[in-house]
């Protein structure tokens, strides 16, 4: 029975909890953290750390993708971005820096990067972009939204992706769009040579839909973070914690309903330090998609800013041009360390490791099975 809770006469709500409102439990053993593993694959490709990161203009460009995918992570470039429209992305972001400084205007910034995104795709430096990717040898991966995943994805294959991510604020097995076919996702996916992840859902239900239509991958969450307004202007918010769970029960049922086939849950937002990456493996996620804590990272080409893609929408912006500032360090001390501080900003995937050794887990599907406790 689901923890409901009545909020008014007739009205009741589902209680929900964050990744602040869990802690983990440790075990009765421990283990070397030279024994641990963090690696995980999907599909035919392995990672050596459950990273995707967020697909924002402000994490991942062709070179920090290349440099993701060399420290063993899924750099995913947004395939209706900044590197798909503008030639010189380097001058379209110095007119965004430049647009914040606008002390009269605090929406100038907001307006600069609707601006830069009403510039239509190029599927010429759309494919450069993916050139750069493919020919380093790492997995190309590209997001593109539901809205326009049919009319994109037939360049993108060609141009070499690997993996394609349609993601959403919110997405259904079914998009469904006046004056235009809806995209169905099941026939969609059953198109493509490649594997397919999906999202963001907030919920069982939704989950197992998607999941149904072949995705190798849902995704859970929006990419909550301080510069997400997606609570405060539609009202929506997915507690991770426990959409986290409420989705890896969907992947544990649609095991049970196909008889084998394993859909990867990838958890997206609530990450503000290291051991929330630590929370969302605890409670079922097979990886993290991370945007703002990388965004610190010194080759991010935000330079210290950070948005998501939900920020461009040219009717209804969902998140802020929020700077986060820079922590001097590189993508790699980020991931890996060494940290000179305690605040959990910095070695992200040293810490999971160690957060894995100290419960007595080797492996990251063990480590879905730690004790939790709530607050």
């Amino acid at each position: 029975m689901r923890d409901q809770v009545e909020i008014g006469m007739g009205r009741t709500a589902q209680r929900a909890y964050e990744l602040d409102d869990i802690e983990i439990v440790p075990s009765r053993r421990t283990r070397s953290s030279q024994d641990v593993s963090t690696a995980w694959q999907i599909d035919a490709y392995r990672f050596e750390i459950p990273l995707i990161t967020h697909p924002t203009d402000a994490v991942v460009s062709p070179a920090t993708a290349i440099r993701i995918g060399e420290l063993g992570g899924l750099g995913v470039l947004n395939a209706e971005g900044l590197w798909a429209r503008h030639a010189n992305v380097e001058e379209a972001l110095f007119r965004l820096f430049r647009a914040d400084e606008d002390d009269d205007d605090p929406d100038a910034v907001i307006k600069e990067l609707q601006e830069l995104h009403s510039a239509p795709i190029r599927v010429d430096l759309l494919t450069e972009a993916i050139r750069q990717i493919r020919e380093s040898g790492v997995t190309v991966a590209v997001r593109v939204s539901p809205q326009h995943a049919e009319e994109l994805t037939p360049d993108l294959l060609a141009a070499g992706v690997e993996m394609l991510i349609v993601q959403g604020t919110i997405i259904s097995a079914e998009h469904v769009s006046r004056g235009s076919d809806p995209l169905n996702l099941k026939r969609f996916i059953a198109d493509l040579d490649v594997p397919v992840i999906a999202g963001g859902v907030g919920d069982y239900r939704t989950a197992m839909h998607l999941m149904r239509t072949g995705a190798a991958g849902v995704i859970v969450g929006f990419g909550e973070s301080l510069a997400s307004t997606t609570t405060q202007v539609l009202g929506i918010g997915v507690p991770m914690a426990t959409a986290i769970a409420d989705a890896a029960a969907a992947r544990r049922d649609y095991l049970d309903e196909t008889g084998g086939r394993y859909v990867h849950v990838i958890a997206d937002g609530g990450f503000s330090y290291s051991g929330d990456i630590a929370k969302a493996i605890a409670c079922g996620a097979d990886a993290v998609m991370l945007g703002e804590p990388l965004a610190e990272a010194s080759e991010s080409p935000g330079q210290g800013y950070y948005w998501t893609s939900a920020a461009a929408h040219p009717s209804l912006p969902r998140s802020q041009v929020l700077q986060v500032g820079s922590l001097g360090y590189d993508l790699e001390t980020v991931l890996y360390g060494p940290a000179p501080s305690a605040q959990g900003v910095l070695n992200l995937f040293g810490a999971l490791r160690r957060a894995m050794a100290k419960t007595g887990y080797s492996d990251l599907k063990e480590f879905q099975k730690v004790g939790l406790t709530v607050r």
